[in-house]
């Protein structure tokens, strides 16, 4: 059997649902943030431990797919979008995954919890984040479409629409970071000074979800342009 034709047997007919397989499992990784920070902020780290462990073990679901569509898509392939164009996107995608598991073992591993004024704050802002790596596995799901379509026609306006969407989830998401530093400055002295160290290094690693999310869109946008 041929590499092409054992991806094609893996996945279906369509290369492109193996990057949708791959961004469905990453988002599944990502929404489980929610349920961890909601169990953190209430210092239940029996629950936390457990989440914790389910997101790591969704990563590793996510990165085994993620190698095997890299060594099984095919080297020639002929579509309106390049094999480097593919595995670009598909790096992107695994980095949301990689962050999240991040995220939650640094916080499980030092028991992190939140200042009072912050903890809802910073739960909204992983909200948000996890939305927006949400609107980017909708961009992902209409791949096949503009490959049908050839990159033209009404469904590239409509991805276009998406992907203008999906930028104005991370420029929400920028500002409720901004809302959450300002909060921590205003508390922070009060704090040790490794534990406000690390609880910035949590809000900017949430933050990078939605940044990673928003580079999804991107490499699809620079697709359109081409």
């Amino acid at each position: 059997m041929s590499r092409k034709s054992h991806i094609f047997s893996m996945f279906g007919t369509s290369p492109i649902s193996p990057m949708q397989k791959h961004m469905a499992e990453v988002q599944v990784c990502a929404n489980e943030l929610i349920p961890f920070f909601e169990a953190a902020l209430a210092n239940d780290w029996q629950k936390a431990r457990e989440i914790q462990k389910e997101i790591a073990r969704l990563e590793g679901d996510a990165d085994a797919l993620k190698r095997k569509i890299r060594l099984n898509l095919p080297s020639g392939l002929m579509m309106a979008m390049s094999r480097t164009d593919l595995l670009e996107t598909l790096s992107m995608q695994d980095r949301i995954a990689n962050k999240a598991k991040d995220i939650a073992g640094l916080m499980m591993g030092r028991r992190m919890t939140f200042p009072a004024d912050v903890g809802p704050l910073m739960l909204e802002f992983v909200k948000s984040c996890v939305d927006t790596s949400a609107m980017a596995q909708t961009v992902i799901n209409e791949l096949d479409e503009l490959v049908e379509t050839g990159f033209r026609g009404r469904e590239v306006e409509l991805v276009e629409s998406m992907i203008t969407r999906l930028d104005e989830l991370e420029g929400i998401t920028d500002k409720i970071q901004v809302e959450v530093r300002d909060k921590m400055f205003a508390v922070e002295k009060e704090l040790h000074a490794v534990d406000v160290m690390f609880i910035y290094r949590i809000v900017e690693w949430v933050g990078d979800l939605a940044d990673l999310a928003q580079r999804v869109g991107s490499r699809l946008e620079l697709m359109l342009a081409r």
